[in-house]
């Protein structure tokens, strides 16, 4: 007599739901899945099918997106963190041959110090500063906390209850004590994490270096590699932390932010979710790779900076007064 299978365990079916429905939704970390909106909810495709329902003409611009192209606010405020992200790249990598490569091919603050006049004539003049730092900076936080809100947005409506079939099940079985945890929030990674890192990091930097200066003196035209060699020779131990967390996390936002952009960097959570062995390699290759690039840089930036800016001893005279006054103000 021949025993059907299926009657082994009459619950397999019912455990395969609960194991398929069970499963967290949670947003894919790829910007480029964000290039489009999501598709709509059955109650949106029903009420767009129906020309009754619809409040505006195609190619209008509706709440859901800034035109009739499909394209909603996020496609838009990517490209707002994507592209400001490319300005302020430009001012870093001046910024980097002042204060770390010429410093380092010369050995010497004097004979660099001339490259930092000069290049301020490109990016602190005020139209310039604004384009090259201000704008950017604001555009990059303002347009990424945008996203985060607006994903959370779409999550919510989406997820914001249980999935269809996991109530009945859950309450049919007593040992599922549980009920299945919706994520709402987008997932926070390490580029985001650093980011946030480097605004404070940066704005103290800023106030320390162009703030204080003009608050204290009237004019930061004084302000340059020794100053900060100055501040190295008054106490050591706080610009040293201060500048070493600067770099390495700046440094690594930048360098894994631009391998996002260009698609070169692994998937946030790539070790979790990669099963395949090649694949597996391949992302474990992709991440060395951007993490050596990252500290490589950052040790270049270090080199010039750390190494020679650092450790060329305090400023002499009328200079050295002023850097004091405004060292005092902030205790150092």
């Amino acid at each position: 007599m021949a025993v059907d299978p299926r009657a082994i365990n009459p619950w397999a079916s019912q455990e395969t739901l609960i194991s398929l429905l069970h499963l967290d939704p949670a947003p894919i970390d790829n910007a480029s899945v964000y290039d489009k909106e999501l598709p709509p909810l059955p109650e949106e495709a029903s009420q767009s099918s129906d020309p009754s329902l619809k409040s505006s003409p195609p190619g209008s611009t509706s709440s859901l997106g800034l035109s009739g192209s499909g394209r909603g606010p996020i496609y838009y405020l990517l490209r707002v963190q994507r592209y400001s992200s490319y300005t302020f790249s430009l001012f870093a990598g001046l910024h980097v041959a002042n204060t770390s490569i010429f410093p380092l091919i010369y050995q010497s603050v004097p004979y660099s110090e001339p490259f930092l006049l000069m290049a301020r004539e490109l990016y602190q003049t005020p139209v310039t500063e604004s384009l090259l730092v201000g704008l950017p900076v604001v555009a990059h936080i303002t347009s990424g906390i945008a996203i985060r809100l607006l994903r959370r947005r779409q999550n919510l409506k989406r997820y914001g209850g249980a999935t269809p079939g996991v109530w009945p099940v859950h309450h049919s079985d007593p040992s599922l004590n549980r009920k299945p945890t919706i994520r709402i929030w987008p997932p926070v990674t390490y580029i985001s994490i650093s980011g946030y890192a480097f605004v404070g990091l940066l704005a103290s930097h800023v106030v320390m270096n162009r703030v204080l200066p003009l608050v204290i003196d009237g004019d930061s035209s004084n302000i340059g590699l020794q100053f900060v060699s100055h501040g190295f020779a008054r106490q050591p131990i706080p610009p040293w932390i201060a500048y070493t967390l600067l770099l390495s996390v700046g440094v690594g936002h930048m360098v894994w932010g631009w391998a996002k952009w260009l698609d070169l960097a692994p998937p946030a959570n790539w070790k979790k979710i990669t099963v395949d062995r090649q694949m597996r390699k391949r992302r474990r290759r992709a991440w060395w790779s951007v993490q050596g690039v990252a500290v490589g840089l950052a040790a270049l930036w270090a080199a010039g900076g750390l190494g020679v800016v650092a450790m060329a001893g305090p400023a002499e005279g009328w200079l050295a007064t002023v850097y004091d006054n405004i060292y005092s103000a902030v205790g150092h």
